[in-house]
């Protein structure tokens, strides 16, 4: 194996690994910032050593190894753990490599510790996309359309927080637990998303952070299934997931919901979603965002062929959502449905209403969806203008692709 074919298979296996390793670091040393540091001391060995010896059978192993032979290294300089150096030192010497349930309870815990009350709702969705999702600041500014130094300085306060406050690496109980779900949700979706339609690079998605967000959400539905909005994220990850195959084309050019072969759609992901959201709508209440969100999936996942696709019934979903959390984002959705099921016009008189919106300044959605509704609409000129526009904002390179052959057919 080449030196440049070891690089390749350390990116790969740091995509896989890594979220792991800082869970599992975090439950041992109690710190979800020293935890990161270890184990991006572990990558650094992994860079020097695998070039030469290879890659190990058991990589994620080698990892979690260096990184508490580190953790004990440091501890041993660093004169305020002194006290603690013989009880974690054990601790670390004794700790065996987790199973595969204990990974996941690791994940879990990880999120309800970046997600503790202590910090403020952006700093724990930051955090979490950060040590949970391998994010970087960068991708995460683009997620909550804020500037990239703004979301560094939230992490890294985010960290003292939690270490000079000596929170507790822990899944809450009773009623903090029901209190911080909403917080949860939110990062879970988040990492689902980025993995879904990547913010930046050259890939149309990363799978993986779909994996990760999946697996975290049906964990978080085990332990607490009477909870329908844990179980409406769910079924939205899950129908959404049932796209990927029809997603991407064979040189890996991203396909557009209404071009997809649907033949591709995973049916079991399919069934799976529609039996969350079944769930979610029979534990009763209003439902919540997540919930309408993966009804509005389901109208699109039962729609055998696009023009069998109820609008009317997701424009009424969209304007429910609306309601219950309103958004720019949401509106832009909202326009998409309302011009499939009344017009063009109708969807562009919506659209037109939040054109200035301060949120939306960078967010290359906006020019995209006007493009097309303004192609629609016969007015080229003012399309591609719009198109070329969505391009020169989008970070992601098949996106950007897609933008400039849309705004070229105009």
């Amino acid at each position: 194996m080449t030196a440049s074919d070891t690089h390749r298979a350390i990116e790969a296996v740091w995509r896989i690994e890594a979220a792991r390793l800082i869970a599992g670091l975090a439950r041992l040393v109690r710190d979800v910032g020293l935890a990161e540091e270890l184990a991006q001391d572990a990558l650094v060995a992994a860079l020097e050593q695998w070039p030469e010896s290879g890659v190990p059978r058991n990589p994620g192993a080698w990892l979690m190894t260096v990184a508490k032979r580190r953790a004990i290294d440091m501890i041993r300089r660093n004169e305020r753990f002194e006290r603690n150096l013989v009880e974690l030192g054990h601790r670390l010497d004794d700790e065996e490599l987790p199973e595969a349930d204990e990974i996941e309870d690791d994940l879990l815990r990880l999120v309800f510790t970046a997600c503790h009350p202590t910090l403020s709702m952006e700093a724990r969705v930051a955090l979490t996309l950060r040590v949970l999702g391998g994010l970087t600041t960068d991708e995460i500014a683009r997620a909550f359309l804020v500037p990239e130094p703004t979301v560094a300085q939230r992490i890294v306060r985010a960290k003292r927080t939690l270490a000079d406050r000596q929170i507790p690496f822990e899944v809450p109980q009773g009623a903090e637990l029901a209190g911080r779900l909403g917080a949860v949700l939110e990062v879970i979706y988040l990492i689902f998303n980025e993995g879904y339609s990547a913010t930046a690079g050259d890939d149309w998605m990363r799978p993986a952070l779909c994996e990760d967000a999946l697996r975290l959400g049906r964990v978080l539905a085990g332990l607490m299934p009477t909870e329908p909005e844990v179980h409406g994220l769910v079924a939205l990850m899950e129908i959404h997931a049932s796209r990927s195959a029809a997603r991407v084309g064979p040189s890996g050019e991203p396909i557009l919901l209404l071009d997809q072969n649907r033949a591709r759609w995973d049916r079991l992901l399919i069934r799976r979603g529609l039996a969350a959201l079944e769930r979610a709508e029979q534990l009763g209440g209003t439902p919540g965002p997540y919930t309408l969100q993966a009804a509005i999936a389901a109208c699109h996942a039962r729609a055998v062929n696009p023009e069998d696709t109820d609008w009317e019934r997701i424009a009424a979903l969209y304007e429910a959502l609306a309601k219950l959390s309103r958004s720019p984002v949401v509106e832009l959705n909202r326009a998409v449905a309302l011009s499939m099921a009344y017009g063009p016009a109708v969807g562009l008189q919506l659209l037109d209403q939040i054109v200035d919106e301060p949120s939306l300044k960078d967010y290359h959605l906006l020019p995209s969806v006007r493009g097309d509704l303004l192609f629609k609409l016969g007015r080229r000129e003012e399309a591609r203008a719009e198109f070329e526009r969505a391009a020169g904002m989008t970070r992601n390179a098949r996106e950007r692709a897609l933008l400039e052959q849309r705004a070229a057919a105009c």
